[in-house]
């Protein structure tokens, strides 16, 4: 994304005035639920709707009436009690009791679909839209791309905050920028492995992708997970780019799977180099290793940090990932933490404070950095320069 581009992305303030006007907000509230006792369900966690906040509140105190809209799970299209926004809409009324809360975006089909007839149903009535759902404007969705096309249109605070904390990675990075990337399959994050290799002066690897990249050198990684399809790209990657760093030592757990033995009652820990042997799994990065990655942190002046270095839900194996967040937390760098696993083992270890920015989005935060734009960042600037009318005329 050029710079031009994210200036460009227009703000609240730049709508006229919202005073007695209809507002629809584009939010991000795909909260986490749990069943209650009385076969309902009610929220674990309202962390998205206090992000939502800010916005919600400049809209109100400026005079405007507010409606929220948001998805809510994967109903596949269908209306499913289990993804009904009731216990949203509850918990909103406590917050910012004037907000309403449209039903699951998700229950029409038209929403995925990016439905036009449905983009005009949504925004029938209103007068402005605001999109604050960084985390789904990676998503080429209907209530995501469409309304700016036909109301004047802005970025919530929340939105507007990702995009500013992002472009400091994209655009003017201070360097050294060191970049850490753990998670589960190369798959999902080969891209932007790809687009951060341009970027950064060290891009440090650990997680269960890891070994991937280590069998692609030839090592031996035991029982540890491997996506075999993507051992060439990984070589590649590697030999073009002596700025990758991998582990060199690895905390394992000897498992059943290879040698047929039940030791589900006798599990076994141990620190190996970068080879294991069969039957062991890897699950955590070494002492070395934690080191390495911890001087290299320390030393730079921006630092991207998605994806945990090992299973950090187990206490057995969160050092690797605990060492990670230490080190970005006490990091001089402007600090950006992205994605759920990433912002739960902060959360984990008290330690959310003490970054500079946790990003909402996973799949946004990655594509972003990947590609350089989203699908909801280019329909708002897009959208900027159009004329509307009334969607209700």
């Amino acid at each position: 994304m050029s710079e031009s581009g994210l200036s460009h992305i227009p703000r609240l303030e730049d709508l006229p005035s919202v005073s007695g006007r209809r507002v629809l907000v584009r939010a991000d509230l795909n909260v986490p639920l749990r069943a209650t006792d009385g076969g309902g369900f009610e929220i674990s966690d309202d962390f998205r709707l206090r992000a939502s906040m800010p916005t919600l509140s400049w809209l109100v105190e400026h005079g405007a009436h507010v409606t929220v809209c948001s998805h809510l799970g994967r109903p596949k299209g269908k209306v499913d009690p289990r993804y009904s926004m009731a216990p949203v809409r509850e918990r909103m009324a406590t917050l910012v009791p004037s907000v309403e809360v449209m039903e699951n975006l998700r229950f029409d089909p038209g929403e995925e679909a990016n439905d036009p007839r449905f983009v005009r149903r949504l925004v029938e009535g209103f007068d402005f839209y605001v999109n604050d759902a960084f985390g789904a404007c990676h998503r080429s969705h209907a209530s995501i791309v469409g309304p700016p096309y036909l109301l004047p249109s802005a970025a919530g605070r929340l939105l507007e905050r990702e995009v500013k904390a992002l472009s400091r990675l994209l655009i003017y990075p201070e360097r050294p920028f060191v970049a850490v990337i753990g998670g589960a399959k190369v798959e999902d994050k080969l891209g932007v492995l790809v687009s951060l290799s341009e970027k950064v002066d060290r891009l440090l690897l650990g997680g269960a992708m890891c070994f991937t990249f280590l069998a692609a050198l030839g090592h031996d990684v035991g029982e540890s997970p491997v996506d075999s399809a993507f051992l060439a790209e990984a070589q590649a990657l590697l030999l073009a780019h002596p700025q990758i760093e991998l582990p060199t030592d690895l905390v394992a757990l000897q498992t059943d799977e290879a040698i047929g033995v039940d030791r589900s009652s006798s599990e076994t820990v141990r620190d190996f180099g970068t080879d294991l042997l069969p039957g062991w799994r890897g699950v955590d990065i070494g002492l070395a290793t934690r080191i390495s990655f911890g001087e290299s942190i320390q030393n730079a002046r921006t630092v991207l940090w998605n994806g945990p270095m090992g299973v950090f839900e187990d206490p057995r194996f969160d050092e690797g990932t605990r060492s990670v967040a230490e080190a970005v937390a006490s990091s001089p760098a402007f600090s950006v933490v992205g994605g759920g696993e990433t912002a739960a083992a902060l959360n984990k270890f008290h330690l959310e404070d003490r970054v500079d920015h946790v990003s909402s989005g996973g799949g946004a935060t990655l594509e972003l950095i990947e590609k350089g734009d989203l699908p909801g960042l280019v329909a708002l600037r897009e959208g900027a320069t159009l004329e509307h009318c009334p969607a209700s005329s």
